[in-house]
């Protein structure tokens, strides 16, 4: 066992170094520009299905679907996240980033940024509708390829520069346990890398040849399992950032303290062991793969509940704890108590609340049985964007509320604030509004990743039609809500008062025991890689000896 070191916040430096907040803000600002794009094709998206739009004729709505999933799923949240990760390690290890980290934040940013025109350029040519999944057989340019393989390769970048900075901190504080931020951005950063590595080899020795024609064909089922070992843990390099927040940042912000240190590190080292070896439970539907490694999948699934659940109960421990020092009384008091008028709370706490139904349907979609009705149908749609589009991005920008003016040497004003929580009303009911609509949608059969919603008239589908509407109506919302986030983070950045912002980091009320386990990457590194080889080595080698004939590439637009 050792003793946390218990930090003395009020006496570090509450401002990152500005070299640091350069790079942090640089990856900031590229991913609400991504994001800002994104949501105004998710608007029209919307509009189309519920017919009240039709799209005109030098575009289609495959083209704008993937143009929203790649730059909202993949190019928004990865930038942001090594943003504020770069941002919160720096601040925890001293303020700054050494001249290495930096040299690897800015190598990461740049193949990101190449990667991600290359990736965009090729879509709004209309060359790469292949949806965020870029699904084979479909083919798309090699050019959008080769950005997804840099953009990859950028983050990894990113990720050196945290393990740098983590290995600088342990060399010169031997034998402490390293600050909980950067312990679990090093624990994101390890999962991210580690699940990147298949997609990796998908996209460079099977998509890539194959799209040059190279490869006359290509193994179908084991592109699509190389995709998903990414893909599933993909949802978890979302999630583990908004986890730093609730787990780090709100307690400060709320006046509180972290409720265990140990709890925390713990949660992390599970989701690191369990969100890797699950991909088969997003491939119940495929033939090619046995039921006992389904079964086994969705048996690892499962426990990856765990830490979610320890996630939830330290959370309102903490918020009890707090509002009960504050003069809570009786079994609910504590929650008046709460900051309810501030934003940097307001927005986290809202999203916490959308990933209870958004973990409930995880364990639904996980489910053979259940599975096989609501797989193809626009129910899974709806899944993704309260778990994603809700708990993780509402936490996204509660924190952007305060570091951008933490990075621009600035402050939340209170006109700010209060637009923030429009904006957060405003996303809040959009979501739930759209999410609602497409997963009741999905009980009744509609399908998703399809812009045929009328089927010539067939009266099943015309009564889809009035959620259709709901449907776009929310995506109106959200539309608004994203415009009003952009304008506020602009105001931000450029034209908010000078001044003093702290970068919220709590710590735990008194000194506590970590068990010097929690840290010794080798024993976590290898139960993680004897996990990935019992549940994906045999049936990768079966795909790669006993394949089915492989498949020419299709262009269906």
């Amino acid at each position: 066992m050792v003793i946390a070191r218990k930090v003395d916040t009020d006496r570090l430096p509450s401002t990152v170094a500005r070299p640091a907040a350069r790079l942090g803000l640089s990856y900031i600002w590229v991913a609400y520009i991504a994001f800002g794009l994104a949501a105004l094709a998710g608007m029209v998206q919307g509009m189309v299905r519920g017919g009240i739009m039709e799209l005109p004729s030098w575009t289609n709505y495959y083209q704008i679907l993937t143009a929203h999933g790649v730059l909202m799923a993949l190019i928004f949240t990865t930038f942001f996240i090594v943003g504020f990760l770069l941002t919160g390690v720096a601040r925890t290890t001293g303020g700054s980033l050494h001249k290495t980290a930096l040299g690897w934040g800015w190598a990461g940013w740049i193949l990101m940024v190449v990667g991600t025109l290359m990736a965009v350029v090729t879509i709004l040519m209309n060359e790469a509708s292949v949806l965020y999944t870029f699904y084979a057989p479909l083919k798309a340019s090699p050019f959008f390829y080769i950005g997804a393989a840099l953009l990859v390769v950028g983050s990894w970048f990113a990720g050196f520069a945290v393990f740098a900075s983590y290995r600088k901190w342990k060399r010169e504080h031997p034998g402490q346990i390293s600050p909980l931020f950067v312990f679990m951005s090093v624990t994101t950063f390890v999962m991210w890398i580690i699940a990147t590595l298949p997609v990796a080899v998908e996209v460079i020795f099977q998509l890539i040849p194959w799209s040059l024609g190279i490869s006359p064909t290509i193994n179908i089922m084991l592109s699509r399992t190389l995709f998903w070992f990414f893909g599933h843990p993909l949802v978890y390099f979302w999630l583990m950032p908004a986890y730093i927040a609730w787990y780090v940042c709100v307690p400060r912000i709320i006046g509180g303290h972290v409720f265990s240190d140990s709890l925390s590190r713990l949660a992390f080292i599970l989701l690191l062991l369990f969100s890797i070896p699950v991909g088969f439970h997003h491939q119940l539907m495929e033939p090619g793969i046995s039921a006992g490694w389904k079964m086994i999948h969705v048996t690892l699934t499962l426990i990856v509940v765990i830490p979610s659940l320890m996630t939830a109960f330290s959370m309102f421990a903490i918020f009890e704890t707090t509002g009960r020092k504050k003069g809570g009384i009786g079994l609910f008091g504590w929650l008046k108590k709460l900051p309810w008028t501030d934003v940097r709370f307001f927005a986290p706490f809202v999203g916490m609340l959308f990933f209870i139904p958004g973990g409930a349907g995880g364990i639904i979609n996980a489910s053979n049985q259940i599975n096989a009705v609501v797989h193809n149908t626009i129910w899974v749609t709806g899944h993704f964007h309260i778990t994603v589009g809700a708990a993780v991005a509402l936490t996204f920008f509660g924190v952007s509320f305060w570091l951008i003016p933490v990075l621009t040497g600035r402050t939340l004003t209170r006109t700010a604030n209060r637009m923030g929580m429009v904006q957060t009303v405003f996303w809040a009911v959009g979501m739930f509004l759209m999410s609602t609509a497409m997963h009741t949608m999905g009980l009744s059969g509609a399908p998703r990743r399809t812009d045929y919603t009328t089927y010539m008239d067939h009266p099943t589908a015309l009564g889809w039609m009035d959620y259709q509407r709901v449907m776009a109506f929310g995506g109106g919302l959200l539309f608004v809500a994203a415009i009003l986030l952009i304008l506020i983070l602009v105001y931000l950045t450029f034209y908010a008062p000078k001044g003093y912002t702290e970068y919220p980091i709590g710590e735990t009320e008194k000194e506590q025991q970590v068990p010097r386990l929690l840290e010794r990457w080798p024993v976590w590194i290898g139960l993680v890689a004897f996990l990935i080889v019992m549940a994906y080595g045999y049936p990768i080698m079966e795909q790669i000896h006993h394949q089915a004939p492989g498949s020419p590439p299709f262009k269906t637009w």
